[in-house]
């Protein structure tokens, strides 16, 4: 697994956790049975001519306006169905790991999940996740820490 292989060449610690499966990241946080603020849900935005990974807490919506805004572009919309099989390949369509850097991707990080001591995610697959410590988790990703998530 491409995430595995690369926490391990991080030297970071992990836990591996294997669910049910879950078809969103709230879902995921029912499963493991911790709060949607603490699950990194990826949201794959264009931001102007790029492709920007988009991470926030499950239980947060994806404000396009301040995307944007952080990102410098003119305008800001979410990738389709088709843009997200062509980046995340590798990965079951709606499971992608907050990694920007692993597809070639800037990250953007909303700056709520740095109120948490750790963060939980899907990692490639419907059934398996990583939980880390959300201060290794943003060394690692090297996110561009911004507003831009409204809690629903």
């Amino acid at each position: 697994m491409k995430l595995e292989q690369f926490l391990e060449s991080q030297k970071v610690a992990y836990e591996k956790l294997t669910h049910p499966p879950a078809y969103t990241a709230q879902g995921l946080a029912a499963e493991e049975h911790v709060p949607g603020m603490n699950v990194a849900k990826p949201v794959l935005v264009q931001a102007g001519k790029e492709y920007v990974m988009c991470v926030l807490p499950a239980c947060c919506r994806v404000d396009l306006d301040l995307v944007s805004k952080a990102t410098r572009a003119p305008s800001a919309r979410l990738a389709n169905e088709e843009e997200l099989r062509k980046v995340f390949a590798d990965c079951e369509l709606g499971a992608e790991p907050p990694f920007g850097n692993l597809f070639g991707l800037r990250t953007l990080m909303d700056e709520s999940l740095q109120k948490d001591d750790y963060l939980v995610f899907q990692a490639g697959t419907h059934t398996q996740a990583v939980k880390m410590k959300r201060a290794d988790y943003e060394k690692i990703a090297a996110p561009v820490v911004a507003p831009f998530a409204h809690h629903v």
